[in-house]
């Protein structure tokens, strides 16, 4: 499977220190990302969430760029809002939770506490673009 960074990976990876900028054409080989011919990290870890998207289908950049924008929007820095910032927070979570479509996307192991899957980072285009105007990102 085709995977392309969605923005810079500069850090310590499988294979040692690598610099990846954004738009890198990467390999997914049984769930290991290669950059040439190099392990980078696993397909299921942070770094490939945060750092790569799945690009079989050339719409690599804007599942990176979607997955990001729903993640931001969606997070709070509790000593920094106000109580209307936290009850917006609050109603976007809330959309989340009560929508089907989200649903399929929440790790299961986790009851009462969202955490996205695997399956969301690589999910169809339509469908991230219908979670992030569901919560009012702009990616």
């Amino acid at each position: 499977m085709k995977y392309i960074t969605h923005r810079r990976f500069k850090q310590k990876a499988i294979c040692g220190d690598v610099n990846l900028p954004a738009m890198t054409e990467c390999e997914e080989i049984n769930g290991m990302i290669y950059y040439d011919h190099k392990p980078i990290c696993l397909m299921y870890s942070e770094n490939a969430h945060q750092y790569f998207a799945r690009n079989d289908d050339g719409n690599g950049m804007e599942r990176g760029k979607l997955t990001q924008a729903i993640i931001a929007r969606l997070a709070l820095s509790p000593t920094s809002c106000t109580e209307a910032e936290y009850k917006a927070y609050q109603k976007r979570w809330d959309k989340v939770w009560d929508d089907p479509t989200c649903q399929a996307y929440k790790r299961t192991e986790h009851k009462d506490h969202w955490l996205w899957n695997h399956t969301f980072y690589n999910a169809d285009i339509e469908t991230l673009r219908y979670i992030a105007k569901l919560v009012g990102a702009k990616a």
